[in-house]
C-alpha cells in the first residue's frame, strides 16, 4: 500500500469538512475524546499514544476545517480529537435527516443481516446481537485480548476467511482501518461505533455499512466522557446507519 492509498480515506474525511466554525474546547476522557463548538459536540474513541509531536499545539481555536486535517496525525491522542472535530460537522441531527440515515433500533449495525452459517470477524471487543450466534464461526480480534479473543496480529490470517467483518470506529484513529479494509475485500464490512462519521464517501473505500451515533444530549454526553464511566454513550443521542 502506497502512502497515497493509505491516506486516501483520511483525506476524503478531512476535505469533506467545510465548516469554519471554531472549536471552543476539547477534552480527553479515559474512553472518549470530545470537541465542542457553539453548534454542538462531536466525539470519537480516545486512543492513547502521544510519543510523536502533535501537528498543532492545541485544536482549540481552530476551525473545524483546519482541525480535521489532524486526522492524519500519528499522535493518536490528537488524531482522536481531530476525528471528534470532524464528527462535530458530520454527525448532526440535521445531516442525519438530510441523508435519510434514521434508524432507531438496538444493534442497528447488524439489522437485516443473516449471520446463519457465516464466518464473522469482529475487530474490537464488542457485544454482538443475539442473531450473530447463528454464525458458523465468530472471531473476536483485540489489541488487548480478553479470554477467547485473538490478538489483532491474527487479522492477516483470519479476516480473509470471513464472510462478514465488523470493525470498531476507533480503527480510524489508530490508523489500522486502511489495512483492515485491504484484508476484507471479499467480506461484507461494517464500520460501527460512536467514532464513525456520517460520510457516505467512506463507502467508496470498501466499507458496506456505516453505523454510528448523533449526539443530542450535549451536557449528559460531556459529563459521561469526563467521568470516565464505562458503557455505551448511545443513550445520549440517536444512531444512524448508511449502507452502500
Amino acid at each position: 500500500m502506497t502512502a497515497q492509498n493509505f491516506y486516501g480515506l483520511y483525506d476524503a474525511l478531512s476535505e469533506s469538512v467545510t465548516s469554519d466554525s471554531y472549536i471552543t474546547s476539547t477534552c480527553n476522557g479515559p474512553v472518549w475524546a470530545a470537541a465542542e463548538s457553539s453548534q454542538g459536540i462531536g466525539i470519537a474513541a480516545y486512543v492513547s499514544g502521544s510519543g510523536i509531536s502533535p501537528i498543532y499545539p492545541t485544536l482549540e481555536g481552530l476551525s473545524l476545517r483546519e482541525a480535521a486535517k489532524a486526522i492524519r496525525s500519528w499522535n493518536l491522542e490528537e488524531a482522536g480529537q481531530a476525528l471528534a472535530a470532524a464528527n462535530l460537522f458530520f454527525n448532526t441531527p440535521a445531516r442525519r435527516e438530510a441523508l435519510h440515515a434514521a434508524d432507531a433500533y438496538e444493534n442497528h449495525y447488524s439489522a437485516g443481516i443473516d449471520f446463519t452459517g457465516k464466518a464473522v470477524g469482529v475487530i474490537g471487543h464488542m457485544k454482538g446481537p443475539a442473531s450473530m450466534q447463528s454464525a458458523a464461526e465468530i472471531y473476536t480480534l483485540e489489541r488487548s485480548p480478553q479470554p477467547g479473543d485473538y490478538p489483532d496480529s491474527a487479522c492477516d490470517v483470519i479476516l480473509p476467511q470471513c464472510d462478514i467483518v465488523i470493525i470498531t470506529g476507533s480503527s480510524i484513529t489508530n490508523k489500522t482501518l486502511p489495512h483492515l479494509l485491504e484484508l476484507c475485500q471479499d467480506s461484507y464490512t461494517i464500520l460501527t461505533g460512536p467514532s464513525v462519521p456520517m460520510l457516505p464517501a467512506l463507502l467508496d473505500f470498501g466499507i458496506d455499512r456505516l453505523a454510528g451515533f448523533v449526539p443530542t444530549d450535549r451536557s449528559g454526553l460531556l459529563s459521561h466522557i469526563r467521568s470516565g464511566r464505562q458503557g455505551n454513550p448511545f443513550i445520549f443521542g440517536v444512531p444512524f446507519t448508511i449502507t452502500r
